[in-house]
């Protein structure tokens, strides 16, 4: 049986290899220039800058998530990217985009939930703001 104390890092491993895994498989399509890429971005009148700088940003994240020092800092980038990617989808794109049934949408939504839940199990390790808040939250509460 598994001691209690490796749970919080088997999850953050689980998390941290799904949003990796998940950015990771769309580098193929930004790099390459698939023809549903260009067609994403040029919607979002990004074309070719956007979709360039986005997989160079989520090839950064890839690597920051994959090393245990780094973790936070890939899951709030990777944080930042999928808002504007579901923001995207939400007001310009459309949930469904090119008939995919909503998969792009639902891998964003995925990688985001993913990057909240890594930031909040590695919370004490981001610095300034994530110290501040693990001691806040390590606080008891008084009533008054």
């Amino acid at each position: 049986m598994q001691k209690p104390g490796n749970a919080p890092r088997l999850a953050s491993w689980a998390l941290r290899l799904t949003a990796a895994a998940i950015l990771g498989q769309t580098l193929y399509f930004k790099f390459t220039g698939a023809e549903e890429s260009v067609h994403l971005f040029t919607m979002l009148g990004m074309e070719p800058w956007g979709r360039i700088g986005t997989g160079i940003a989520e090839l950064v994240a890839c690597a920051l998530l994959l090393a245990s020092r780094t973790a936070w800092a890939g899951a709030l980038l990777a944080l930042g990217l999928m808002a504007g990617a579901v923001a995207s989808h939400l007001t310009v794109l459309g949930i469904a985009v090119e008939g995919d049934g909503g998969l792009l949408f639902g891998l964003a939504v995925t990688v985001l939930l993913s990057s909240l839940g890594i930031l909040w199990l590695h919370r004490g390790e981001v610095p300034v703001a994530g110290r501040s808040l693990a001691a806040a939250l390590a606080r008891p509460v008084t009533q008054p």
